[in-house]
């Protein structure tokens, strides 16, 4: 067996919000040319940069006290993807409470989010231009997951939960995303079941997990009374097919699915 490929360190955000008919979540539809999760419908995020890790961020984020140099650049990736492809700015104004505001989140967004997602700035810089402090504090862990050893790309992926602020509009950025929408998890399931929608393996598993909460506050509540397990799957043959197997404790209804489910 060849040596199994790294798994790069990567985050995302699961945006609630509470909608006429229950718990709904934002997720983006990945653009047809991307090289992972082609099309399929997912949550927004993506893998931790190095900018992520900027020594500077420190005095531009509320809740990250105790938390380690990993810890902090997961969630600043978190952070960062979301507003990269739906334009959600989880962060104040320095010495505000609220969020950024709507029309100046719209401004940053206008001026701002392109020479992020290029590169062109960096969150440090954004932070320290826009006068900006990252809200952490708004995230709550929810799941994580690593890809894998056989896999040819592998990630290694915190879930968080965080509540939509109401006056920013969430939608896709038109480059990595092609098209977005606010869903009820078991809407999604459902999508996915009739075909009509492609969701992978560990995206579905927590859309089951998170169809649990019939609100956003539940759903937070349910999270910081969980005890995270890494879910780590393992390859097993059983009854001469080859199954993925996950930890019975780590709070999913499916603990083993065939491979080519999982592919």
């Amino acid at each position: 067996m060849p040596e199994p490929v790294p798994a790069r360190p990567s985050a995302t955000i699961l945006l609630l919000r509470d909608g006429g008919s229950g718990l709904e979540v934002f997720m983006v539809e990945r653009h047809h040319q991307i090289d992972f999760a082609t099309g399929a419908l997912v949550f927004p995020g993506g893998k931790v940069d190095a900018g992520d890790a900027d020594g500077r961020l420190c005095a531009h984020c509320r809740g990250v006290d105790g938390l380690d140099e990993g810890e902090r650049s997961l969630r600043m990736a978190a952070i960062r993807e979301t507003f990269e492809e739906s334009g959600v700015l989880l962060a104040r104004l320095a010495g505000e409470e609220a969020l950024v505001p709507c029309e100046q989140r719209a401004d940053i967004d206008q001026r701002r989010r392109d020479d992020l997602h290029d590169g062109r700035i960096s969150m440090a810089q954004l932070a320290e231009e826009e006068r900006l402090v990252f809200a952490c504090d708004r995230l709550q862990p929810f799941a994580h997951w690593i890809t894998p050893e056989f896999m040819p790309k592998r990630f290694d992926t915190w879930f968080f939960l965080a509540e939509a602020p109401r006056d920013q509009l969430a939608l896709h950025d038109g480059q990595e995303s092609v098209d977005s929408l606010w869903v009820r998890p078991a809407d999604a399931i459902a999508l996915a079941e009739a075909g009509r929608r492609t969701i992978i393996f560990p995206t579905l598993m927590n859309l089951q997990k998170l169809g649990r909460s019939a609100s956003v506050a539940e759903a937070l509540e349910a999270a910081r009374q969980d005890r995270i397990v890494t879910v780590f799957p393992k390859l097993v043959k059983r009854d001469g097919d080859m199954k993925m197997v996950l930890p019975e404790d780590a709070g999913y209804d499916v603990v083993e699915a065939p491979l080519d489910v999982v592919r």
